[in-house]
């Protein structure tokens, strides 16, 4: 089932079956059991005609996001170690990247606080102190106060390879600023975990141009979604639950940086198209 959030509701996709749920969301999604409390509230939930549905969600999409903040995982796919270790290459911090790589400890860090996070549709931006910047086409998982995982969606980790690269404690200024995350469009609830098969695949046009694209599946990724969300949640807190971008095995080649203007569309079989426009801030 899909859940999505709007400024007029939220909205339960069942099959082929819409649903007006008016709960407050961070009191909709930190549950036990997210989908078996969906599906009770079906039951006797508002049914939305098809048309009235599918038009409230195109004109009124948020990103699925109430208070949670947003975490994220590095170098979870080998890609994303070689991409890190290549752009680090002249600072001579490259063996960093191959040490979190190999290690017990995954990388985790801060990512948006939900304000700054743009949904479906919203501009992204890149930093104007940026040479080189890249999208980052991610599975985010929804994990509740608990720790366990309840659903997931798309999710877009910014970065600026340039800041990365030069040095390594400027990670923070590299992947945190305004709308450097993208979550969406909808959360993607299921009674059991994600297949390892589900693709995740990242389209960039410029200009009408496809400038990218690549795909991958999440059966390249290093560490298992419950070990990176354990991790997060071994001392650590989250009264309404979390959100985790698990990292990127899709990346762009090094001669290639993003412009004002780039449409990029990730997609992940079972959630959908999550479309973004390249912005500067203003």
């Amino acid at each position: 089932m899909h859940l999505y959030k709007t400024s007029k509701g939220n909205i339960l996709q069942l099959q082929d079956n819409y649903f007006l749920l008016k709960d407050d969301w961070d009191l909709l999604i930190n549950q036990q059991n997210l989908y078996s409390h969906l599906l009770q509230l079906s039951a006797s939930a508002e049914a939305m005609a098809n048309e009235d549905a599918t038009n409230n969600i195109k004109e009124n999409i948020l990103p699925p996001i109430g208070s949670q903040e947003v975490w994220a995982a590095g170098v979870t796919y080998l890609r994303s170690r070689d991409a890190r270790m290549e752009e680090s290459e002249d600072t001579g911090a490259a063996d960093c990247y191959q040490r979190v790589y190999e290690a017990e400890r995954p990388e985790l860090f801060f990512k948006s606080l939900p304000h700054r996070v743009s949904g479906h549709g919203q501009l992204v931006n890149i930093r104007k102190d940026s040479k080189w910047d890249v999208p980052e086409p991610e599975l985010a998982l929804y994990i509740n106060s608990r720790g366990a995982i309840q659903a997931y969606t798309i999710g877009n980790d910014m970065s600026s390879r340039s800041i990365e690269g030069e040095n390594p404690l400027y990670l923070p200024q590299a992947k945190m600023y305004e709308r450097s995350a993208a979550l969406g469009p909808c959360l993607l609830v299921l009674d059991e975990p994600i297949a390892l098969s589900t693709s995740i695949a990242i389209t960039i046009h410029r200009n009408g141009e496809k400038m990218f694209d690549d795909a991958t599946t999440l059966a390249n990724l290093k560490r298992s979604l419950p070990e990176l969300a354990g991790w997060l949640y071994k001392e650590m807190d989250f009264a309404h639950g979390a959100f985790l971008m698990t990292g990127t095995c899709v990346v762009p080649p090094n001669d290639f940086t993003l412009q004002a203007g780039d449409v990029v569309n990730i997609s992940i079989s079972g959630i959908g198209t999550m479309t973004n426009t390249i912005a500067l801030k203003k």
